[in-house]
């Protein structure tokens, strides 16, 4: 009934594999039908509201489905709210959420609530996002919601009004594929850095038709912010979702939050919530050893985020790549980005900065830009998107939002901004962005745009400087 070969259901089992069994409610023909515990959803799903209304359909368990307005909603200026968006398609879908979660009894956190912002940050700073859940998304990176050792993933509008209307959706059983990071990070070293070389390492095919589970001492010593960037990109190495096995950090992340278990009903959580790991002898289909010390500050140069290499390194060139199809995707990316082989990274100057989205919008990714944003005053237009309203608020509490306007950053409101190029927050052609988002895909940030993938604190050095920049050279010692 579970998928599993005989072999293994004898051995030990992989958190996944716990996971996948506790939710599986029947098998037909390979396929199987999942329990949903948590379903997310933003304004761009407008349609799997109508495909329900169609088919004259409810939603099922309305307390188990929550929505977000990140991806439509300006952080420039909202003096008038949700009327002062200036495209009337846009407006209409920001109305549109609040009023069918209304309609549906949803929890909604809307343009004017306090509690607004991006469906991968404001979750687990609520304590909608709880370990050994099954959670799907309308949107890919709901990945991220595995650092707290759930299985997250997104799904479609159809997939979307399936979950609503039945708190179920069917799904085929994946590999799995295990990280097991091992060391001290070095000095300015981050998670962002860390994933960025993961996917250079296996490609952004690598992880494709897999679960990603992300282990060893590197990973338990990260924070779960730190965490949650590490999973948000498990969807840019093309696996299904990316998830590490809570623990007291996780436990201590979560414990006094909103929507988490209080009292008795905590520790009979936190009892079920210590058997959620992989154990010792537990099968992986891919079993991958990283020394942490191997990993350098990133950066991309190329148009997905396999095309990466340390900050210090030049361009590569496809004439030394044996593989002829990547050869050829390295001539198109280096073509599109108008950038040579050969090049130092270092080189290369920038038009723009972005310190947000879902992969690095937390107030950690914050601090860290912080500490690099007072040592000077940039060079570019710089952006700087909190998370949501939570981030934003406690960033302000801790003066983070005057160091940025010193140095000449501008200090936006929540939302995902110009990691999606809605409501004119956008690249112009041949545009140089670097972004802590987790996509350079061609056009990403705007038609002809181009954009580097980095950490926050790279990124804050590279508004400093005009150009790529090693953020080593700037933070030899704390100011």
């Amino acid at each position: 009934m579970n998928g599993w070969d005989q072999s293994v259901q004898m051995t030990a089992k992989t958190l996944f594999q716990k996971l996948w069994d506790r939710h599986c409610v029947v098998e037909d023909n390979g396929e199987f039908l999942l329990h949903v515990d948590r379903a997310y959803f933003h304004e761009g799903s407008s349609h799997a509201f109508s495909k329900l209304e169609q088919q004259a359909r409810r939603i099922a368990r309305p307390k188990q489905v929550f929505g977000f307005t990140d991806h439509y909603v300006p952080t420039l200026d909202r003096t008038n709210g949700v009327a002062g968006i200036a495209q009337p398609e846009i407006r209409q879908m920001v109305i549109a959420l609040q009023e069918n979660s209304k309609r549906h009894g949803i929890d909604c956190f809307g343009m004017d609530d306090p509690r607004q912002g991006i469906l991968h940050v404001v979750p687990p700073e609520q304590g909608i996002t709880l370990p050994g859940l099954l959670i799907t998304g309308a949107d890919s990176h709901t990945a991220t919601h595995g650092a707290f050792g759930c299985l997250a993933f997104g799904i479609g509008a159809t997939d979307m009004m399936h979950v609503m209307a039945t708190q179920a959706i069917w799904q085929r059983a994946q590999k799995t594929l295990r990280f097991v990071i091992d060391g001290e990070l070095g000095f300015a070293v981050s998670a962002k850095d860390l994933i960025l070389f993961l996917i250079h390492k296996i490609g952004v095919a690598g992880g494709t038709g897999h679960v990603i589970e992300y282990a060893g001492s590197t990973i338990r010593a990260l924070s779960m912010e730190a965490r949650m960037t590490v999973c948000n990109m498990s969807i840019e190495a093309g696996a299904r979702a990316g998830m590490v096995a809570p623990d007291e950090t996780t436990f201590n992340y979560l414990k006094g939050r909103a929507y988490a278990p209080q009292g008795v009903q905590w520790e009979q959580a936190l009892n079920d919530w210590k058997t959620l790991y992989s154990e010792d002898s537990a099968h992986f289909d891919q079993d991958i050893a990283i020394d942490a010390r191997e990993i350098s500050p990133m950066v991309s140069w190329g148009t997905n985020p396999e095309q990466c290499c340390p900050v210090t390194s030049t361009i590569p060139s496809p004439e030394q790549e044996k593989d002829p199809i990547k050869a050829q995707e390295m001539r198109a990316a280096l073509e599109y980005q108008g950038l040579t082989a050969g090049m130092a990274l270092t080189d290369i100057a920038i038009d723009k900065v972005f310190i947000g989205s879902c992969t690095n919008s937390r107030i950690e990714d914050l601090r860290a830009a912080a500490m690099v944003a007072k040592r000077g005053q940039v060079k570019v237009p710089s952006w700087v998107v909190p998370g949501s309203k939570t981030v934003k608020k406690q960033a302000e509490s801790e003066g983070l939002d005057q160091i940025f306007k010193a140095a000449g950053f501008q200090w936006r409101e929540p939302g995902c901004s110009l990691c999606t190029a809605i409501n004119g927050d956008q690249l112009s052609p041949g545009e140089r962005c670097a972004s802590t988002s987790n996509r350079n895909f061609k056009g990403r940030q705007g038609t002809g745009g181009r954009t580097h993938l980095l950490s926050p604190a790279m990124a804050a050095a590279a508004a400093l400087t005009g150009h790529l920049t090693d953020v080593r050279q700037l933070i030899g010692a704390p100011v």
